[in-house]
């Protein structure tokens, strides 16, 4: 039956289109640091007809950026253009974008990567009547070799004037996706081929391309092949920007979980040294509660034995008052005087006389009176 083979077929490229949609997209990484510059170099000659510049560009790996080389790669059909891959702020930190081969040249952070990557399309060369034209005016064409030939000149075309490597953050370039750019991320799409990815691994493998051992001037910048680090057509970096420094704490973006928690600050509260504020009440003297003490309007001398001041909502008791010349009574505090003279005084002068003592009264001053004669 011949239908089986076609849907073997029709199963197998659905999974290279899978695959290739989810291969020319972000990378699952982020770092917290930005890549260095890109390094000012020369470009290999056109190795034959048919080849594409793919330009130089910081990845990571191991704890470290590393260059990897610009290099003329043969396009994997007819019609296709390269779009770079870049680095780009992702809020937390700089996130890759691997490159693609599509019909258009896509957004690549609007990084300036020479040689025709001007930070937008692509001003190299042209697909002709299935033939690859190049720009000698930004390529290093060999004419007699290659015939596929035209000059346009471009603004900045062997230099690379900007040369920040990543889009947005700190410093990083400053530029959104076009419209159009934006509509061909959406299109078919061929991730890097086979010499792409080995020669990416082999750069990743040298040690010379460390930004941390070259400090940003790759000693291969670019190659004549993908894979040709050993060619005598070899080019090394010029010159760079800033002399990069690797980080010391690495891509660490939050500490292990298995970290220890931070030790308290020298002002914080610990529950082994309680502040004067936390010490618990019974520790505290009788003195550190002004407020508290009961009587604090009476002076010590106001209760020589101690004896508690009934409450005030009762009745004070009376005490008894016995004649001038009965007052032998011990002698009091000058305090106590002062409070029971002025109610013993008030008392004796408003207490009424019943009625029969002031009969008796009225009776015995008559009898003592004499009648006149």
């Amino acid at each position: 039956m011949r239908f089986i083979p076609s849907i073997r077929s029709l199963l197998f490229a659905l999974v290279v289109l899978a695959i290739s949609a989810a291969s020319y997209g972000q990378i699952g990484i982020s770092i917290t640091f930005a890549p260095p510059e890109l390094p000012v170099y020369e470009q290999p000659p056109v190795p034959g007809d048919g080849y594409l510049w793919t330009p130089g560009y910081w990845a990571y790996g191991d704890e470290d950026y590393y260059w990897v080389p610009g290099t003329w790669v043969m396009a994997p059909e007819r019609g296709l253009l390269w779009t770079p891959a870049y680095w780009g702020w992702g809020g937390n930190g700089y996130v890759f974008y691997d490159g693609y081969w599509g019909s258009r040249v896509g957004f690549y952070g609007g990084i300036s990567y020479g040689y025709g990557y001007f930070g937008e399309g692509y001003e190299g060369g042209r697909w002709q009547n299935g033939q690859f034209y190049y720009n000698s005016s930004v390529n290093n064409v060999n004419v007699t070799n290659i015939r596929n030939v035209y000059n346009t000149t471009i603004i900045n075309n062997n230099t690379t004037m900007n040369r920040v490597s990543y889009n947005g953050g700190t410093g990083g370039i400053n530029r959104r996706a076009r419209p159009e750019e934006e509509a061909a991320s959406r299109e078919r799409h061929i991730p890097p081929v086979a010499v792409q990815a080995q020669h990416a691994q082999a750069a990743r493998a040298n040690p010379e391309l460390r930004a941390s051992v070259n400090h940003g001037k790759p000693p291969v910048a670019a190659t004549p092949r993908p894979g040709a680090f050993n060619d005598r057509a070899v080019v090394s970096a010029k010159q760079t920007g800033a002399t990069y420094n690797h980080p010391m704490n690495g891509a660490a973006v939050q500490p292990p979980a298995t970290m220890p928690a931070k030790n308290p600050e020298n002002n914080a509260a610990r529950s082994d040294r309680p502040t004067p504020n936390n010490r618990p009440e019974s520790s505290r003297p009788p003195s550190a509660q002004p407020n508290n003490r009961p009587e604090s309007s009476r002076p010590p001398s106001a209760q020589p034995n101690n004896r508690p001041e009934p409450s005030r909502n009762e009745p004070a008791q009376r005490p008894q008052i016995s004649p001038p010349s009965e007052r032998s009574q011990p002698p009091r505090t000058p305090a106590a005087e002062t409070r029971s003279a002025p109610q013993q005084q008030q008392r004796s002068q408003s207490a009424p006389q019943k009625p029969e003592e002031k009969k008796h009264q009225d009776e015995q001053r008559k009898g003592n009176e004499k009648p006149p004669q």
